[in-house]
């Protein structure tokens, strides 16, 4: 009868998984028979990881289902360099048709924009849209170039080791830039000229110097003229098919809605500062538990952030450092040295934190928690000053100034009620029953007293 049992339970599973597995195949199937979609993503704003981790999210999503080709609006100042290096590398590697669009009318494909579409198998804009800027400003990390067109000077004569650093930068950036414009049968000199001397093109003028492929007013008139268009593809050349395609959005959803909220500089500079001082909250108050759950979450998240961004590690230990210092101010106080080297420490290491030009943090945000933290120091310092000059709570120096009140008539010496208590009192003055007295000294169980 066991054997029998163990043997349904067998049976019904094997049932169960040929059920999933014609599901699954169902599914695909109909997917595949699915009219012909183009998946349209959105892009804006700085490249960073949330933008790498939504564009991967809908290469995938459009090879599930089929897609004849991807359609990128493209917005942004610039970017990480690695971020964008990686979207590249998908680009170039993928089996489906990436379109570049600078959408809509008054977008940028600034800096990191301008290698995006260069990578691209097909690099569109919309009329009143512009690309270039894509010097390398930020040396040793953080962006392909920026929007403001600053002139580069890494080219000039150096014996220096800086010097020698940005030369190599910019000899890699015109290096990777002009292997995408090869591939792509694009002009290579402009591109080089876009990373040397930051220069900026319009659409049309693009158009008209080999730089994109089209100008296209919507969706529907991009795909109406790329629509038998040869592409370069990683198997090799392939004919874009266009025409009819039904056009399905994969806009980002609160997965990169919430990456790129924690990965913005001024939130994860932010969850620090609260993760830091729910720590040391929780440590100076064991048990109350709510600042130190708070604390570590945020901490966690902080450092998710900064695993992803390009931080300076050494602006990052002077923040650790000015926090550090500042709470222990709080905890040992130095007459605001450790406070005001705190506070120092921490501007600077917020200042140097972030390497990249796209991705600093707020200069208004450190004033804040600098202000913030300096008001803290203060207010513990004149509370720690104040606690000084308070009269003692406890032992016989509590007695000295106290309030008496007299027990009997006396001349020079008698009795007084004293904090509840009967004490033998010496006055240098008559008293009278019932009057206020004030205890001037103390010597052993006897106080001295005078009227008030």
């Amino acid at each position: 009868m066991q054997t029998l049992s163990l043997k349904s339970h067998w049976l019904w599973l094997m049932v169960a998984g040929l059920l999933m597995a014609t599901m699954s195949f169902t599914w695909q199937a109909m997917a595949q028979s699915a009219s012909p979609s183009v998946l349209v993503l959105n892009i804006e704003g700085a490249i960073g990881p949330a933008t790498k981790d939504y564009f991967e999210r809908g290469l995938d999503k459009a090879r599930e289902q089929g897609s004849e080709v991807v359609i990128v609006e493209l917005d942004t100042p610039g970017g990480l360099v690695d971020t964008t290096r990686d979207m590249i590398r998908e680009m170039l590697n993928a089996d489906i048709p990436v379109v570049m669009y600078v959408f809509p009318s008054g977008a940028r494909a600034a800096s990191a924009g301008t290698y995006l579409l260069y990578g691209s198998h097909v690099a569109a804009m919309a009329t009143s849209t512009h690309l270039g800027s894509a010097t390398p400003v930020q040396m040793g990390g953080g962006l392909p170039g920026s929007d403001e067109g600053e002139e580069d000077n890494s080219t000039e004569e150096s014996d220096g080791e800086g010097s020698a650093m940005e030369r190599k930068v910019m000899e890699d950036a015109v290096s990777f830039i002009r292997s995408l414009a090869e591939r792509h049968d694009r002009n290579a000199d402009w591109a080089e000229e876009a990373v040397r001397n930051a220069v900026n093109l319009t659409a049309s003028e693009a158009l008209e110097q080999n730089v994109i492929d089209v100008v296209a007013h919507d969706l529907d008139d991009l795909l109406e003229q790329i629509d038998g268009m040869s592409v370069v593809m990683e198997s090799g050349d392939a004919t874009l098919d266009t025409a009819g395609l039904t056009i399905e959005r994969f806009d980002p959803d609160w997965r990169t809605q919430v990456l790129s909220l924690i990965t913005n500089p001024n939130i994860a500079f932010f969850l620090m500062v609260i993760g830091f001082y729910g720590l040391v909250f929780e440590l100076a108050n064991p048990g109350s538990l709510f600042p130190g759950t708070i604390g570590l979450i945020c901490l966690l998240l902080a450092l998710f952030a900064f695993q992803v961004l390009p931080i300076n590690y050494a602006g990052l230990a002077l923040m650790v450092v000015g926090l550090a210092l500042m709470v222990g101010e709080a905890f040992m106080p130095s007459v605001g040295v450790l406070g005001v080297g705190g506070i120092i420490a921490f501007v600077l290491g917020s200042v140097m934190l972030m390497d990249a030009e796209h991705l600093a943090i707020s200069l208004p945000l450190i004033g804040g928690v600098a202000l913030m933290s300096g008001g803290l120091m203060l207010w513990t310092l004149t509370r720690f000053a104040t606690l000084r000059r308070r009269s003692a709570h406890t032992g016989a120096e509590q007695l000295i100034g106290a309030d008496a009140v007299a027990l009997e008539d006396f001349e020079t010496s008698g009795h007084v009620r004293l904090h509840g208590e009967r004490w033998n009192a010496v006055s240098d003055a008559p008293v009278k029953r019932g009057e206020k007295l004030v205890v001037m000294r103390l010597e052993g169980l006897t106080v001295y007293v005078t009227p008030r």
